[in-house]
């Protein structure tokens, strides 16, 4: 990325429906495969949402509605 060129700001949103769930699909997984996504495609992290133990069938979770 150019030093010039501007960064879009970007929200990062994370969720786990369980604490059960694969090592490969934790928040921390999902928080670093979003940071490097952004990092090479231009993006700045403005915030992070994480929503822990949450069904994605919910619409209304709390971080998401955010």
């Amino acid at each position: 990325m150019s030093k010039n060129t501007e960064l879009t700001p970007a929200a990062l949103y994370a969720r786990v429906s369980s604490d059960r769930q694969d090592v490969d699909l934790s928040v921390a997984a999902q928080l670093r495969a979003l940071r490097d996504y952004a990092e090479r495609n231009g993006y700045s992290i403005a915030r992070e949402y994480v929503d822990e133990a949450e069904s994605g069938r919910i619409a209304d979770r709390p971080q998401f509605r955010k």
